[in-house]
């Protein structure tokens, strides 16, 4: 049986964050937990996920959002091969630009600025939006190209997080469908 991993970003997800909402909704789903959401490290960060991903019993599929995306490229540049075929994918979404301005005036992350820029070795989506304040449409973009992941512009959603108003996120569970099917 496949888990699905939630790996949430800075502050952790709130309550009505569609990572929240699917956690709830999803059986035997694991939510990745950091000694500390508000001035995150990213070695502790990576350390917090490897931890989640230890817990499922067989695959996984991982739905990050924001600074867990950056988390998530960090670790996978650790795998063994082993540790690599059990992640069946990543749904990422709202990778954040670690160097923009506004990211880096509001969230107090180190560690997280020399992000891998290789091709991900397991199946993986981007998803981003056209008025995120923390990435440009064309720097998300360009990540996935260097991840080899397939991308999913979502239009006018900000940063695709509670404030965005998605409640369950249909449009998204869609996308995890795919990667927990392997149909990618």
């Amino acid at each position: 049986m496949t888990s699905l991993v939630i790996v949430p970003g800075w502050q952790d997800s709130g309550p009505a964050h569609w990572q929240t909402l699917w956690e709830k909704n999803f059986p035997g789903c694991l939510r990745v937990e950091q000694a500390d959401w508000l001035r995150p490290q990213c070695a502790d960060w990576v350390h917090g996920l490897a931890d989640a991903v230890a817990q499922a019993d067989d695959t996984v599929v991982l739905a990050a959002h924001s600074l867990g995306c950056s988390a998530v490229v960090h670790w996978a540049a650790s795998l063994s091969l082993a540790e690599q075929r059990r992640v069946k994918g990543a749904l990422l979404v709202a990778p954040p630009d670690v160097l923009c301005s506004a990211f880096a005036t509001e969230v107090p992350a180190t560690g997280f600025e020399r992000e891998p820029a290789w091709r991900l070795p397991f199946p993986s989506i981007v998803v981003a939006s056209r008025d995120d304040p923390y990435c440009t449409i064309e720097h998300a973009r360009q990540r996935a190209a260097h991840w080899g992941s397939h991308f999913v512009d979502i239009g006018l959603a900000g940063h695709i997080n509670a404030d965005s108003r998605l409640g369950q996120w249909e449009a998204g569970q869609r996308l995890l469908q795919r990667l927990m099917l392997g149909a990618l």
